[in-house]
């Protein structure tokens, strides 16, 4: 028998209607029953938040983080499995990544479409993520949605509200399928080392902000992130990670004022690099800022925070970012 520990955050997967519109409102144990569960699979409930996803917090997914590794105390668990609002799923998954050192799996799992939908797709999420946790190893944390698993680094929600939601736009393959009760795994991800799990008893947390260049823009919304007292920002750049001169004086005016700066694109696939000057990533290199390789804003977000959680500085964040595989063309 494998020892599955469910931890609930709540999402479309726990969500119901509420007169005006769904929210969550469903625990675990509702959620679980209304699966099918594997054979073989005993899983153990633990309610930990019922909120939609975009209410999720840096707080609260360090509480998540704790929980797992609370959970994974126990010996006898053979896996977890994360039901998540799927709007940040991909955050909250690549922070737990970042301080998963267990060898048990740790799955994330969410919906589409609300919990009772006849045509729902929580119950067949649910089974496969469950299956998955009971039967990989050494894969770190993963994320198993309509019939595909795939490593947290680097995959996001691609779709609003289609069921296939998810992909790593700069690795279209999979890390493996599902299907009449296999999981088929292609490949193993290459992650970096496992950071310790941060203390964050002595008060607020850091603030990280994005901010987002565009025709016209101009860096007053990076200065007032940083009035605000951010420590860490992510600027979202156009192409491979270009913006302008403006931005570049204004990165390297917070990187003197140890504000730690990442770079990501809007584009939706590919890496960064330093080829434009003028205001592109040359120059906001040269200015102090990381490249965050194929990490969109998001999961670089969680990137700088973990950096910052950890006291560390721009050589952690380089580490954290840098492609541990090659994107694909």
């Amino acid at each position: 028998m494998k020892r599955i520990t469910l931890i609930s955050t709540g999402g479309t997967i726990a969500s119901r209607w509420q007169g005006t519109g769904y929210a969550a409102d469903a625990g675990g144990d509702t959620v679980l029953a209304s699966a099918a569960v594997p054979d073989g699979v005993e899983v153990r409930v633990v309610d930990l938040f019922n909120i939609n996803s975009s209410q999720m917090t840096s707080e609260r997914q360090l509480t998540l983080l704790r929980a797992v590794r609370d959970a994974l105390a126990d010996p006898d668990v053979d896996g977890i499995v994360v039901t998540h609002g799927t709007d940040t799923l991909e955050e909250s998954a690549f922070l737990v990544d970042l301080h998963h050192d267990d060898p048990r799996p740790v799955v994330f799992t969410g919906a589409q479409k609300p919990l009772g939908a006849s045509d729902g797709d929580g119950p067949g999420n649910m089974y496969d993520a469950l299956q998955v946790a009971a039967t990989v190893r050494d894969l770190g944390v993963l994320i198993a949605f309509d019939g595909s698993v795939y490593a947290a680094r680097g995959t996001v929600k691609t779709q609003t509200l289609a069921a296939h939601a998810f992909g790593d736009p700069s690795r279209p393959q999979a890390l493996g399928k599902l299907g009449f009760g296999r999981v088929d795994i292609r490949r193993d991800p290459v992650r970096p080392a496992p950071l310790p799990v941060p203390k964050t008893d002595d008060g607020a947390l850091p603030r990280v902000d994005i901010v987002m260049h565009h025709s016209d823009a101009d860096p007053t919304l990076f200065d007032a992130a940083i009035a605000a007292g951010a420590r860490g920002i992510v600027l979202v750049a156009t192409g491979a990670g270009n913006a302008t001169p403006a931005f570049a004086d204004a990165v390297a005016d917070a990187v003197r004022r140890g504000v730690l700066v990442a770079v990501t694109s809007r584009v939706p696939a590919g890496p960064l690099a330093e080829i434009y000057t003028g205001g592109g990533a040359v120059d906001l290199v040269a200015a102090g800022a990381v490249l965050t390789g194929t990490l969109r804003a998001g999961q670089a977000r969680i990137a700088v925070l973990s950096t910052l959680l950890a006291d560390a500085d721009a050589a952690l964040l380089t580490r954290l970012v840098s492609d541990p595989e090659p994107a694909s063309d």
